[in-house]
């Protein structure tokens, strides 16, 4: 895979997608985006947009392919987007039942 060189414009380009997500879930620790070229060969040349998402416990890693590079980042941002979403519910679910719980124990004192 060769990198790719990253204009002022495509880093907001990324930089918009992901506070999107931010948006969703404030809990991020660190996101690391990563950009190139897939050459497997001269005629097949496909864009790769890739995302590595820190979270308390966890990283979520995302990755996607496309001829083009903006829809690479556009398909990467929505799974990502999904997966940060997904986990948020799992964490406030498991809130919400830590929540009941203790709410229990104080009606049965």
């Amino acid at each position: 895979m060769y990198h790719v060189d990253v204009s002022p414009a495509l880093r907001e380009y990324v930089e918009n997608k992901m506070e999107r997500v931010v948006r969703h879930f404030d809990q991020i620790i660190e996101i690391a985006v990563i950009l190139g070229v897939e050459q497997p060969s001269e005629k097949d040349k496909r864009q790769r947009a890739e995302v590595n998402l820190r979270i308390k416990g966890n990283v979520i890693h995302v990755e996607d392919y496309a001829e083009d590079l903006y829809t690479a980042i556009d398909r990467m941002t929505d799974k990502l987007d999904r997966q940060v979403l997904k986990h948020k519910g799992k964490v406030q679910s498991h809130q919400n039942e830590a929540l009941k719980h203790v709410a229990d124990d104080a009606q049965q004192l």
